[in-house]
């Protein structure tokens, strides 16, 4: 499918280019393929370096009367509800952009705002100044996702697009990972005292600069660019969603396939629990961690927000192999699963008792956070999948759309009201019913998916 004509000056995705001597297709294409791969994968991460360091220090934050704990959902809430948004509208430029600039340019424009925000003391002195930076930065975090779906999209068919996307799909944790360990050192070794919380804003800041330039010179944007076969003509792999609108407008193909499309409909819906679960979880960890055991610290809290993303990258790999090995293709079966696993570990996680071992806690964090990262990803897979290649990107932001904009306010804000004013067995309590709402959200769309590979089993027969 040919890409529609737009005009977003450099940004602007680059033509065909003449097409390279056959005896050269397959050495160029490894090549390309690789580079660009390693690039959204390391881009992304640098992403998560920068996106919601609040909530890295909320403890600290909390413990030095910064913020309260409505506060801290709310700054919190800013960067996650502007991501959301930024997610599907950015979506739609970057389906027509050029990946390799469009992705590092918004990861260094979040990285400088990341370091006002840091050395410009006027700029947090208040809740509402310190949500209007966090919103900008989320806006910028908003170009990570699309670009990275259009590569994907673009040099992987769909029978390896699977595996390759849930390893992408650990950048997440790869990064969220890193700001702990990096966050962490920034504070032992540079803050000024122990309600000095900036370090930790700063420092993943300047690495995701270096990061933004490594991204830059990997990422190449899409074969055809490369003088390339499609990656449909190199793996004799047609995509799942074929369609015969080359001439269709790009608004015709937004609407009868995005925002009209039954089934992209209930998964952005679905992401709203899932997202719920996610942050409700980790937005809190620091906090609920030094406020339930006796002589812990913000360090303890940072530590388990490390933990869980780290168990994220099993998680999502785990889950990638289930849902093509156990359930061939039926991806709602391993979200089933996974979701239900979640619902277990994290009533076990609000009943362990305070005089508990932290061991016990960052045990079930690992759990918590190696399970919902399946779902995660689950969900952006098939809004790709289910899609035409050039809206591809915009399918999975639409879903992003929700999952931000409704599931992380419930997890921020929602919950942070809910622990002031009614404590956290409330909130956990809550938490468990946006499980069992995912569940059934989940079965549904497994109904749908069922139907779907019946009729594309049959096509192919």
């Amino acid at each position: 499918m040919s890409e529609h004509k737009s005009s977003l000056g450099f940004l602007t995705a680059p033509p065909a280019a003449p097409r390279v001597q056959e005896s050269r297709v397959a050495s160029l294409y490894k090549k390309y393929r690789a580079s660009a791969f390693l690039g959204i994968f390391i881009g992304y991460a640098g992403f998560y370096l920068i996106r919601n360091n609040v909530s890295l220090v909320s403890a600290v934050l909390k413990e030095h009367d910064v913020l309260t704990p409505v506060g801290i959902g709310i700054v919190a809430n800013a960067v996650l509800f502007s991501y959301g948004l930024s997610k599907f509208f950015m979506a739609m430029l970057s389906d027509r952009s050029n990946a390799r600039y469009f992705m590092p340019l918004g990861l260094a424009l979040s990285a400088i705002v990341n370091l006002l925000i840091a050395f410009v003391p006027a700029l947090s002195a208040t809740v509402t100044l310190f949500a209007i930076m966090m919103f900008i930065n989320g806006w910028f975090q908003g170009m990570g996702w699309p670009p990275s779906g259009r590569v994907l999209v673009h040099w992987f068919s769909t029978k390896e697009r699977g595996w390759m996307t849930s390893i992408w799909n650990c950048a997440h944790n790869v990064g969220g990972a890193a700001v702990g360990i990096i966050a962490a050192w920034a504070l032992q070794n540079f803050a000024t005292s122990e309600a000095d919380w900036r370090p930790a804003f700063w420092a993943p800041a300047l690495v995701a600069l270096f990061v933004a330039l490594i991204a830059f010179l990997m990422i190449r944007d899409r074969p055809e660019a490369m003088g390339l076969p499609t990656i449909e003509e190199y793996r004799n792999d047609p995509a799942k969603i074929e369609v015969a609108e080359n001439d269709a407008s790009w608004k015709d193909m937004l609407f009868k396939h995005v925002l009209t499309n039954r089934v992209i409909l209930l998964l952005a819906v679905t992401n709203v629990f899932v997202y719920t679960l996610r942050y409700g979880v980790l937005n809190w960890i620091p906090i609920y961690l030094t406020d339930q055991i006796h002589g812990t610290n913000v360090k303890d809290g940072i530590l388990g927000f490390a933990i869980y993303e780290l168990a994220g990258i099993v998680g999502t790999l785990l889950c990638g192999w289930l849902s093509d090995k156990v359930f061939k293709g039926w991806r709602s079966g391993a979200g089933l699963v996974f979701l239900a696993g979640v619902g277990i570990a994290l009533a076990i996680y609000w009943w362990l008792p305070s005089t508990a071992h932290i061991g016990w806690f960052y045990l079930l964090i690992a759990i918590i956070g190696g399970l919902i990262y399946g779902p995660v990803m689950l969900i952006g897979l098939q809004a790709i999948d289910l899609s035409p290649r050039n809206v591809a990107g915009t399918a999975a932001g639409f879903t992003g759309l929700f999952g931000y904009l409704l599931g992380a306010s419930l997890a921020s804000t929602g919950v942070g009201l809910l622990i002031q004013y009614f404590g956290w067995n409330v909130a956990y309590g809550c938490l468990l019913g946006v499980v069992v709402l995912a569940l059934i959200l989940m079965m549904i769309i497994g109904k749908e998916e069922r139907k779907l590979l019946a009729a594309s089993r049959s096509h192919q027969l």
